[in-house]
């Protein structure tokens, strides 16, 4: 997908491509064409055929080589990342696991997905269009046998538990999933299941909607639904590059450096002032929406609590689960 000057830019930023990123680019242009003068100089006899062909060559050699601001991705892999379609997505192959019982999400739409069957396709929601409570006490009940429940409750409570749909964020980013996906509905005070999708429970079981879902997560879930920050940068845009480097390493700390330097217009949309800089801002909202209410929720990774050591914060390592790995099999060779 090539990017207009006026289309939000690549980077997240919420700014214009050509107030952005166009310009990096249009350097980027100007060496391959320095290069083809140079060719040019030694070439003067070339026709106009043979040097359209010559520069597409100079254009493809540059964007196969591995680039030392992407971890060693090539431009051409980078952007494939950045905007192919789910089902397009070159040098990963994603997989459906054969158990996701480790998998809160999956735990989450399998109870409602239950309840709904056990009452001929449907059950009553509250007054105020939440799941009933019944639901939200069997969601609760699952959290020991999650990888999170190693954390002190007070944590955790707010995700993986609670006494309604309200205060019970996985719980409710699950249903919210599930209408995105098309699997439930609301109508006259009840939620659905699909025809389609009862059939589909019956003969696949709860695999048969984990890349629905998955899908509906990363393009169509809107990230910053359940926090109050200020800045509107879309981390969907680089998910994967962020999936692959924090599979690598575990390391928070690194993977906002790699964001930062692969990225560098996405500071932008932060203030600096004296008490928190850009990389400080971007390092909590990446915590937030994408390791702790992305990879968390899923089941596919568990971060430490924050904690502090005098006054700054102890940098925060993940545990990656058996589920990211079954998940996502990379094939970049750098």
């Amino acid at each position: 997908m090539k990017l207009g000057r006026n289309d939000p830019c690549h980077c997240g930023s919420g700014k214009k491509y050509k107030r952005c990123c166009m310009d990096n680019v249009s350097k980027q242009h100007a060496q391959v064409f320095d290069g083809v003068e140079a060719m040019l100089a030694m070439n003067p006899d070339l026709t106009p055929d043979e040097l359209d062909v010559a520069l597409q060559h100079k254009v493809q050699d540059r964007n196969n080589q591995p680039h030392p601001d992407f971890c060693g991705v090539t431009p051409t892999q980078m952007a494939n990342w950045l905007y192919a379609s789910f089902d397009e997505l070159q040098w990963v192959t994603i997989s459906t696991p054969d158990d996701l019982s480790a998998s809160p999400v999956m735990r989450y739409l399998a109870l409602i997905l239950d309840e709904s069957m056990e009452n001929n396709g449907s059950f009553k929601a509250t007054s105020k269009g939440n799941l009933p409570a019944k639901l939200v006490k069997q969601a609760s009940e699952l959290l020991p046998g999650f990888a999170v429940s190693q954390f002190p409750i007070n944590i955790s409570i707010s995700e993986f538990a609670g006494s309604n749909e309200d205060k019970f964020n996985a719980l409710h980013y699950t249903r919210v999933l599930a209408e995105i996906s098309g699997i439930i509905y609301r109508r006259s005070g009840r939620y659905h299941v699909k025809k389609s999708a009862q059939k589909q429970y019956q003969a696949q079981g709860i695999q048969a909607f984990f890349k629905l879902m998955l899908e509906a997560a990363i393009r169509k879930y809107n990230w910053g639904y359940l926090d109050g920050f200020e800045q509107d940068v879309d981390l969907r845009t680089f998910w994967l590059f962020m999936l692959w480097r924090i599979q690598s390493h575990k390391s928070v700390d690194d993977l906002i450096e790699e964001v930062v330097t692969a990225f560098p217009d996405v500071l932008l949309a932060f203030s600096s002032d004296d008490y928190v800089s850009p990389e400080r801002n971007l390092s909590a909202l990446i915590e937030s929406r994408f390791i702790e209410r992305f990879l968390q929720f899923w089941g596919f990774i568990i971060i430490d609590p924050r904690r502090y050591l005098k006054g700054e914060p102890v940098a925060r390592m993940v545990q990656v689960q058996p589920l990211l790995k079954q998940t996502f099999q990379f094939t970049i060779n750098t």
